[in-house]
């Protein structure tokens, strides 16, 4: 029997109306803002991403997907979502409009690495991107939207941590001494993090081995190295995020894994079997759109990774399936079940008839097993009086009504449930 490829997964039935939910407050959240979507390709040319992302980085040395077409050219899976953002503002001219603008994303990624609860070799994101902006409220108002978004889903257990890699400018004297750090400790340190004193100190920060994380405590600070722009733009962020009350942690070895950020950086961290995991982060990359090609454009941006958060949404915040079965005696024709059944899917309900030829008891048996919340009775004695008897599963309560009123009552009545059952997404 054949299998999925390792890293990937199945969403089934059962947990995909919390992808819906995840994505419906996505949505809900992107309107609130003013943001439009973009969609962009699940591949790109591979130096796309040698470029933004970073040659020395973890997603480009060992992660990411990469092949040649049938025209030899060289193409890469999307390992992550920026970069194909700021390919498509430049080559659509979108640095034309009126700015900032304000996109988002809900998309697909792929990346080569160890597979564990919430981590998969395919795995989507919702993202946002700014364009046009260097103003420290655009880095504040992109951290309260993803706390907000968050907290939409109802998950709050989640600890916020931020930091400043500073501009290229004040990140390379911090470069020197963290190299002349790392040097005097080489023989302490894996060798992924030789090799990255040499090409890209900033990445050792990043190490997720213990040994390694030990030694760099001791390591120079990069806020010690920041310019004075660098300090007050964090300043500012940081007393935006205190006048509307988000918590907060500075961690100062918080670099996050790719090569383009400046200034401004910071994840949502969660617990997810007892061990932290990161379910949002993002921050600036002042210096993106220039290295892709186009003229300096600041820009920032986040994303949450959707296969984390489904792990940590509380089966509570998913509305109840709301749909209505039919269920006919053997008197009544299937061509008299579809014409009431198309009647109610064209007023927007979700219908669900008799497809299997069971008995009316088998039916009613049926309808309780799959959940339906109302079954309407279907026979030729309904049909002839033009009066229907509805069944309330839920409730335990049947009424009688005249064919006219079904419409009106069962969507009176899916209202009302969605009003007992609404979420704390408001």
């Amino acid at each position: 029997m054949e299998q999925k490829p390792k890293g990937t997964r199945d969403i089934l039935p059962n947990v995909i109306r919390k992808w819906h939910f995840m994505e419906e407050m996505a949505r809900k959240l992107a309107k609130q803002y003013n943001i439009d979507e973009i969609r962009t390709p699940t591949f790109e040319n591979e130096t796309l991403y040698n470029r933004s992302v970073g040659e020395s980085s973890d997603i480009v040395t060992k992660e990411m997907y990469t092949f040649k077409d049938k025209g030899g050219r060289s193409l890469a899976l999307r390992p992550e979502g920026t970069a194909g953002v700021v390919r498509a503002f430049l080559e659509n001219g979108l640095f034309n409009n009126a700015q900032p603008t304000k996109v988002f994303y809900i998309a697909n990624n792929f990346r080569y690495e160890n597979t564990q609860a919430g981590r998969f070799r395919e795995f989507s994101q919702f993202g946002v991107e700014y364009f046009g902006s260097q103003e420290p409220i655009v880095d504040a108002e992109q951290i309260i939207m993803a706390s907000k978004y968050l907290a939409m889903l109802g998950i709050n257990n989640v600890e916020l941590q931020i930091n400043s890699i500073g501009c290229p400018k004040c990140r390379a004297n911090f470069n020197s001494a963290l190299r002349e750090f790392a040097h005097a400790h080489k023989d302490e340190l894996c060798q992924d993090c030789n090799k990255r004193m040499e090409t890209n100190p900033l990445r050792m920060l990043d190490c997720k081995n213990e040994k390694c994380q030990m030694v760099l405590r001791q390591a120079p600070k990069l806020s010690d190295y920041l310019c004075d722009e660098c300090k007050q733009h964090f300043k500012s962020v940081l007393s935006i995020l205190d006048s509307r009350k988000i918590k907060y942690s500075i961690n100062t070895n918080l670099v996050r894994g790719l090569d383009y950020y400046t200034k401004t950086v910071f994840e949502f961290v969660a617990m997810l079997e007892d061990k932290p995991i990161t379910v949002c982060g993002g921050g600036r990359y002042d210096k993106l759109v220039a290295e892709i090609g186009g003229n300096d454009v600041p820009a920032c941006g986040f994303a949450c990774g959707l296969d984390r958060l489904v792990y940590l949404i509380d089966d509570k915040m998913i509305a109840p399936k709301d749909f209505v079965y039919i269920a006919n005696t053997p008197d009544v024709s299937i061509t008299e079940v579809l014409a009431v059944a198309e009647v109610l899917r064209s007023a927007d309900i979700a219908v669900e008839t008799n497809l299997t030829n069971r008995s009316f008891k088998a039916q009613m048996k049926y309808a309780d097993k799959i959940c339906a919340n109302k079954v309407v009775i279907l026979g030729q004695k309904e049909i002839d009086s033009g009066e229907f008897v509805v069944k309330n599963l839920r409730l335990g309560s049947e009424c009688t009504m005249k064919a006219s009123d079904l419409v009106k009552y069962i969507k009176l009545d899916s209202e009302s449930i969605k009003k007992i059952t609404k979420t704390f997404s408001d």
